[in-house]
């Protein structure tokens, strides 16, 4: 068994396009916060002059970014990474969906997102899928790749961020809870093409960020991958994650569980990779 594009999209076509329906009924309790709460303190300590304040993470010392930052979130759903999470900290982000109701909710809900209503930061929208999705040029799909249309729908905020630096690459990457919807093949082409897309590459600056489920390795400690055939979607064991990421020619810095989630629900694990 492998994802199927039309049955993953089916799947979620279905789905309420909400934080409870994205996170599969557990987005009325504590989750939400305490996950994207996680994520910031990931992506903060690996990019501390993006912290806005004096801290631990940011010395008093240190200084702000020499430019904007840039991030891509993929498989975004209706913008919940983008809002609480990516907002925050950088300051022009490409949102990429390939879901029509939970892209058309992500840009419903973002005239009411506060980084973007009080300060000069923008969200580009763009649906499409990931397999046929090239981060170095987002609105050329890559041929060859059934239903491989991609649409930039609206971009919200600054007027600073022009559609001609759209091919300018990103500092941050971040896929979350989507390349489970890849097959093995198109997890490590995925991967290649985004390292291809990062900036200041040269200097180790520009990351990017896999935060996903992880099953189990196997007995004897090898990968192993579980597909779900509810929404066409694999779940990989950590070993499995890091044997993808070594194909595509990209260095684990930095791992991370995510803690105080519902026992019950497969581990979270976020990875930093360049």
């Amino acid at each position: 068994m492998r994802p199927v594009v039309s049955d993953s999209i089916a799947y979620w076509s279905q789905q309420q396009a909400s934080v409870d329906g994205v996170l599969g009924g557990f987005g009325l309790g504590t989750l939400p916060m305490v996950e994207t709460t996680g994520s910031r303190l990931f992506l903060l300590n690996l990019y501390p002059e993006l912290c806005t304040v004096p801290s631990a993470i940011k010395p008093l010392e240190s200084s702000p970014p020499d430019r904007p930052y840039r991030a891509l979130d993929v498989g975004a759903g209706i913008g919940r990474v983008t809002s609480d999470v990516l907002l925050h900290l950088v300051d022009h982000v490409l949102l990429l969906e390939p879901v029509a109701p939970l892209i058309q909710q992500a840009l419903a809900n973002a005239r009411d997102w506060p980084a973007l209503v009080t300060k000069q930061k923008s969200v580009t929208f763009v649906q499409g899928i990931l397999q046929a999705f090239n981060p170095s040029r987002p609105l050329h799909p890559l041929p060859d790749v059934a239903d491989s249309t991609i649409k930039l729908l609206d971009r919200i905020g600054s007027p600073d961020e022009h559609l001609s630096d759209i091919d300018s690459g990103f500092d941050v990457i971040w896929c979350q809870w989507c390349l489970g919807y890849l097959d093995d093949p198109d997890l490590v082409s995925f991967l290649q093409r985004s390292k291809n897309a990062l900036r200041d590459i040269e200097k180790g600056k520009s990351l990017i960020i896999v935060k996903e489920n992880c099953c189990s390795d196997s007995e004897d400690g090898s990968a192993k991958t579980v597909f779900d055939e509810d929404d066409s979607s694999f779940t990989r064991s950590d070993m499995a994650w890091k044997s993808a990421f070594k194909k595509a020619g990209l260095r684990l810095i930095k791992e991370q569980v995510q803690e105080g989630l519902q026992e019950g629900l497969y581990p979270v694990k976020m990875y930093a990779l360049k």
